[in-house]
């Protein structure tokens, strides 16, 4: 956990709070992280120099140097981002968490980010009504940026690659641990779900073909339901360290499919296409597109994916038990085999 600077907090906390701090009693707790990010809720009190008590919640998010394969700069592109004047090509109703200070220690490669603090419906909390509202807000969001291609965007240097979606799928498919899996006898993932798979594999060219005569948009890359919130009516999207050049639709195959919400993914596949498709129609027109792909993203991105936690998760007779993890996987690839079929 990194240790916090009362100098840094106080500074932090004069620039939330919009008056002078005196000091600051606070406590920690850890929300999320791993080997690469820390993400810390500080809490507490402050005394301001009118002798004022203010209670306060802010969140610090500090991310250390380390290379995504295919993104070797990912690790301080949230920084770059709050340092940029990005934040005002939001809106009221999608938006990102606020950043009241942000740093980075060219020494150590680390960076530290001071940002609001949400509190909202999040996870597998969310309603079908709010995965609807987010994929037409994150529509009507690119739409907007795809029309009007503001300069502030395209002066932005540290962005990941429009093929990072092509590469990330090349990459799993060569290797052999889950190719040559669903093609051997051994392997105890249904055989339709395994031809699913492979019939990917063969039409992969083609695919790609119909993937790269969609608009190019600025895409998240992050956009499952742990990094959404639903807030006072708003969306607010968290953790944008994968944010670069993807086609249209690549997000919405991550909110449909990633750790989503397992039994109403087929109906969430028909309900936010539609919405994310709206919400971009208002500043561009795409009537002229009749094949989306996004059904194939899912597989693109999400197919070896499962195989592999399938893999990882050990062996055992209970792919009939609900809470086993390898029964989990399995579900999830029927989920997606239901919403061609």
């Amino acid at each position: 956990m990194s240790e916090i600077k009362v100098d840094t907090l106080t500074q932090v906390l004069s620039n939330m709070l919009g008056t002078t701090i005196n000091s600051a009693d606070f406590q920690t707790k850890s929300l999320h992280g791993g080997t690469v990010g820390d993400v810390q809720l500080v809490t507490g009190y402050v005394k301001t120099t009118d002798g004022g008590n203010l209670p306060f919640k802010i969140v610090l998010k500090t991310q250390k140097r380390w290379e995504r394969y295919g993104d070797p700069d990912s690790w301080r592109r949230e920084y770059d981002f709050y340092n940029s004047n990005f934040g005002v090509l939001f809106s009221e109703s999608f938006r990102w968490p606020e950043c009241y200070h942000a740093e980075m220690n060219e020494e150590q490669k680390e960076t530290q980010i001071w940002m609001e603090y949400i509190d909202g419906i999040t996870g597998l909390d969310l309603t079908g009504d709010m995965y609807e509202r987010a994929a037409e807000e994150l529509g009507r969001f690119q739409g907007k940026l795809y029309a009007d291609r503001p300069a502030l965007l395209q002066n932005l240097t540290n962005l990941s690659q429009v093929d990072y979606m092509k590469n990330f799928y090349l990459r799993y498919r060569s290797w052999n641990r889950v190719y040559d899996y669903i093609r051997s006898d051994d392997c105890e993932i249904p055989k339709h779900l395994c031809n699913m798979l492979i019939d990917i594999d063969e039409q992969a060219d083609e695919i790609f073909n119909r993937i790269e005569k969609l608009p190019i948009v600025l895409c998240h890359r992050d956009f499952w339901v742990a990094n959404l919130f639903y807030s006072d009516g708003r969306t607010v999207l968290l953790d944008w360290d994968t944010t670069g050049w993807g086609y249209l639709g690549e997000d919405i195959a991550s909110l449909i499919a990633d750790e989503a919400d397992m039994e109403h993914m087929v109906e969430y596949y028909h309900r936010c296409i539609p919405a994310y498709y709206k919400g971009f129609s208002e500043y561009a027109d795409i009537s002229h597109l009749t094949d989306n792909c996004v059904y194939e993203m899912i597989l693109l991105l999400f197919g070896y994916r499962l195989v592999e936690w399938f893999m990882d998760a050990g062996s055992g007779n209970q792919l009939q038990e609900p809470n086993d993890e390898r029964a989990l996987h399995i579900h999830t690839l029927q989920k997606i085999y239901e919403m061609r079929n």
